[in-house]
């Protein structure tokens, strides 16, 4: 009967020690989790930070290539109006393209006056007008140059909103 009282007596012991330990254990895990969870407060509130600064930002370059963007059909706008109104005086003979000759140019066989001619306004260097055809193919071409530069400049500015 001895031994058997001393296993009951070894058995509570064990048992003491276990749930002694089982509460240490316990208290530790608690600290932990209670440090974790903060760490993750810590992480999220600054991801959330990091996620408002970056909506700023996307909301700031938005509003810029917006204003740009405005801008530039503006410009655009604007051009194809002046091309178009230049288009109609030339084809109405309200305007018509002259270009400047070289009067001591070789090639031509005589020479020209610099002379205003009768009835002329323009004074200063020979000009020869050019065919409304010719013109109107002249404007054309710097209609569509007008647009590419103006097209490059808003490329330019999109790229550097972009990329700041």
């Amino acid at each position: 009967m001895k031994l058997a009282g001393v296993m009951v007596l070894m058995l509570l012991t064990a048992g003491g020690v276990w749930q002694v330990q089982d509460w240490r254990y316990g208290k530790q895990l608690a600290e932990q989790a209670g440090l974790h969870q903060d760490d993750l407060s810590t992480i999220s509130n600054a991801a959330a930070a990091q996620v408002s600064a970056d909506q700023d930002r996307r909301l700031a370059l938005e509003q810029s290539l917006s204003a740009s963007e405005q801008t530039h059909y503006r410009k655009l706008s604007d051009a194809q109006k002046d091309q178009a109104r230049l288009r109609d005086r030339l084809a109405t003979s309200d305007l018509r393209l002259s270009v400047l000759l070289d009067a001591t140019d070789p090639a031509s066989g005589r020479s020209v006056s610099a002379c205003a001619e009768t009835g002329s306004v323009v004074h200063g260097a020979a000009r020869a007008r050019l065919d409304p055809a010719h013109a109107q193919r002249i404007v054309a071409i710097t209609d569509v140059g007008d647009q590419g530069l103006i097209a490059l400049a808003a490329c330019q500015t999109y790229a550097r909103e972009v990329s700041r």
